[in-house]
């Protein structure tokens, strides 16, 4: 089984998401974390499911889509990924520092 951590940086990320939406709904906001969140169960089986991201090209870094967010990972071992980011899709990925 795969232990999935979630970094500072994705944590921060899902408190700004939550936080942006509450300002119009606060239950939407609720079931946007947990889909996210249940998005990355997938990554206990099979952690190379996500597609490389395009804009880094490395193969350890990976991403799910849900909605309009990337859920930006690393393959840290082959028992460890560690969630980075949730970034949402029509922002620039290029000004993240993602390492």
């Amino acid at each position: 089984m795969v232990r999935i951590n979630w970094t500072f940086q994705a944590k921060d990320n899902l408190k700004a998401i939550a936080e942006y939406i509450s300002k119009d709904s606060r239950r939407y906001a609720k079931l946007q974390v947990i889909r996210l969140k249940n998005r990355t169960r997938i990554l206990k089986t099979q952690i190379r499911s996500g597609k490389i991201v395009p804009e880094i090209n490395k193969e350890n870094i990976r991403e799910l889509i849900e909605g309009s967010y990337r859920i930006i990972y690393k393959i840290v071992k082959d028992n460890q990924i560690d969630i980075l980011t949730i970034h949402h899709s029509a922002r620039d990925l290029k000004r993240r520092k993602i390492k």
